[in-house]
């Protein structure tokens, strides 16, 4: 797809599309500058997106007119949002047009680790930099795990937002084979969102928000309205990963991370619980700087819930931070 095609989301934002590492499949980025910086160098943060949507849907998405994008930039950061193959602008996979069980699940963490890398690249060349920042989010952890433990000198600081942690594997359970894709709907994303929250408690997600929010998601796929009922067609690799980690096998070691990183999370995040964030921390051993930050009333989606101001702040505070020596080579 043309990058002029594309929707911009803020009249100062710029799309680059870059090549990838498959052959033939160009990547999308969308980038946003700080108007006003005093960081020197500036300073780049790029988002990492998880399992069912693309950046635009996630750091880039206003409610009530902000993003966590806008208070970023007015932090004084670049933001960068990349889309995975299979997500928002980016290409999609040749076998997302043929019958799903006829592939193993696509956009692994080592496939989707190869494009990062790609984009990192790029956007340090196009910003005259040596480093940058990351923030994932749940699976995207897994692939910016991946990047930042192949080369320290260039991620400087991460943010770990509601990533998955390896669980032990369960005694004579063996994780399930999935399909390369399969459909999301509207529904199936509300559902999401609102599975953690506690009965007695008061929604943290507005069902007009979601709305809004959901009418972009169905955008992010052209042919999602064609459907009965309307859906994305998604890429399985990243649940089919989220399944192994939590049969003991997580696609990447936290040990070999040698950049600063913080983990934030939600309350109620039942995808990262206490014990979770436990291993992971213990698990960042060569890390020279970790914290580990719960926030009262989020779950798994806080990006997008009442408390996305507090998550915002917590990664400014630590992103902005001066309490780290030089990350070894």
């Amino acid at each position: 797809m043309d990058v002029s095609l594309c929707p911009k989301l803020d009249p100062r934002e710029e799309h680059f599309r870059i090549p990838g590492p498959r052959e033939g499949m160009s990547l999308f980025l969308r980038f946003l500058p700080a108007a006003n910086t005093t960081f020197r160098p500036r300073r780049a943060v790029l988002y990492v997106h998880g399992a069912t949507f693309p950046s635009a849907l996630s750091i880039a998405h206003r409610f009530d007119g902000t993003s966590w994008r806008d208070a970023l930039n007015e932090a004084g950061f670049d933001v960068w949002g990349l889309d995975f193959y299979g997500f928002g602008h980016s290409d999609r996979y040749p076998e997302m047009d043929d019958n799903p069980a006829d592939h193993p699940p696509l956009c692994t963490a080592d496939d989707a680790s190869r494009q990062l890398e790609a984009a990192v690249r790029f956007i340090l060349g196009h910003q005259a930099l040596d480093q940058l920042s990351l923030i994932s989010h749940s699976w995207g952890a897994m692939p910016a795990g991946l990047v930042a433990a192949r080369h320290p000198r260039l991620v400087d600081r991460m943010v770990l937002f509601a990533p998955i942690a390896r669980r032990d594997p369960r005694r004579y359970e063996t994780p399930p084979a999935l399909p390369a894709w399969r459909i999301v709907t509207s529904e199936d994303q509300w559902t999401r969102f609102i599975e953690d929250v506690p009965a007695h408690e008061a929604p943290v997600l507005s069902r007009f928000h979601f709305q809004d929010w959901s009418a972009r998601y169905l955008d992010s796929d052209p042919d999602s309205r064609s459907r009965d009922p309307a859906g994305v067609k998604t890429p399985l690799g990243p649940f089919s990963e989220i399944i192994k980690a939590w049969h003991g096998q997580l696609a990447y070691d936290p040990s070999n991370i040698r950049s600063p990183v913080a983990i934030i999370r939600g309350e109620w995040d039942g995808l990262i619980r206490d014990d979770d964030a436990r291993w992971l921390f213990d698990a960042l051993a060569q890390a020279p700087v970790k914290r580990d930050i719960k926030i009262g009333r989020g779950t798994h989606l806080m990006h997008l819930e009442a408390m996305r101001k507090a998550l915002w702040r917590e990664s400014i505070a630590f992103l902005g931070g001066d309490d780290v020596a030089a990350v070894p080579t």
